[in-house]
């Protein structure tokens, strides 16, 4: 994977710990964009909304990065926050930022790595680089670079400019939310990380028995409810759904989680399907980038680099979600 140690691209990494377990590193920037510029729950303040003023990179294979486009699109923020999008094919010093298709190359600070980006912001930056990455354009200099507070910034931060009033952080249902997150963070959203990366069997073992246990009781608790917490769409289903949604087409076979498909569980298909269909959504997902950017790209857990052909799912089906309105 690699990283930059005093702002020196190494190709040394952080994610294995001593018993083969894969281990998720911190984020580094976590400043916030707020309403008025105050500080938000973490870094300083100065960070106000603004038409224009900031530009996001991402890719389209990764799920944590993938959801912050799907806030952008919910949220009505295309005009708003620009975006560039790294390619899935070459990945020499980490994300890049070419001219593939399905990509789009940085208009912004015209970088072609995105470490570029890390040493403009900080020259002896040490540390992963990652993507959702969220850069202030005024300020020149990386705003977060942690998806879960991304996409609570897009949600709130600019309705004063959008109008959009769609709330997937509701007040009364916070708890709720933060303890579901917990629990598919832990076992599902790193668990098939967890499980893929792991590199002793007794790791393997561990992260594969947590991802499929809570992969059923998230079947038992959908067969009640439309969505995750309710009746209401929140930031959890899709913080969910954003793993569901590569499970059979990347997880199963390349990860190793093999144990049974998402189309396999009734509710948590139709779920997947559910969210896919809401609208706009399509429009942001490339499964041939997303396929690409993990068999081409992950070469200690594919060393050929050959994507898979396979399976052929249609992620337009009709779903039976809509029995909970009725």
């Amino acid at each position: 994977m690699g990283m930059l140690i005093d702002g020196i691209w190494s190709n040394e990494d952080q994610i294995q710990s001593a018993d083969g377990k894969f281990v998720r590193p911190e984020s580094s920037f976590r400043n916030w964009v707020t309403s008025d510029g105050s500080v938000g729950p973490s870094g300083k303040s100065g960070f106000k909304a603004e038409a224009g003023r900031y530009h996001l990179y991402v890719t389209h294979n990764c799920p944590w990065a993938y959801r912050s486009m799907v806030f952008r699109e919910l949220k009505g923020l295309q005009d708003i926050i620009s975006v560039s999008i790294g390619g899935s094919s070459y990945k020499d010093e980490g994300w890049t930022f070419n001219d593939e298709p399905g990509a789009a190359p940085d208009t912004v600070n015209n970088i072609y790595h995105l470490h570029e980006l890390y040493t403009k912001a900080d020259p002896s930056y040490t540390g992963r680089i990652t993507v959702p990455t969220l850069w202030d354009i005024k300020k020149q200099t990386i705003v977060n670079n942690e998806s879960s507070e991304i996409i609570r910034m897009f949600n709130t931060a600019f309705n004063h400019m959008t109008r959009n009033e769609l709330d997937f952080y509701p007040n009364d249902l916070r708890m709720e939310i933060d303890e579901v997150n917990e629990l598919v963070y832990s076992n599902v959203n790193n668990g098939v990380y967890r499980t893929g990366f792991a590199s002793t069997q007794e790791a393997y073992e561990e992260a594969f028995g947590k991802l499929f246990s809570t992969l059923d009781l998230l079947e038992e608790k959908l067969d009640k409810n439309r969505y995750l917490t309710g009746s209401r769409l929140t930031e959890a289903d899709w913080r969910l759904f954003s793993t569901l949604l590569r499970f059979d087409i990347v997880y199963f076979g390349h990860f190793k989680c093999n144990k049974k498909h998402i189309y396999e569980y009734p509710n948590l298909w139709n779920f997947t399907l559910d969210l896919y269909q809401y609208p706009g959504i399509s429009s942001i997902t490339n499964f041939e980038q997303i396929k690409r950017g993990y068999y081409h790209l992950m070469p200690k857990v594919n060393p050929s680099g050959i994507v898979a052909k396979g399976p052929l799912i249609n992620f337009n089906q009709p779903h039976d979600r809509e029995r909970f309105t009725k």
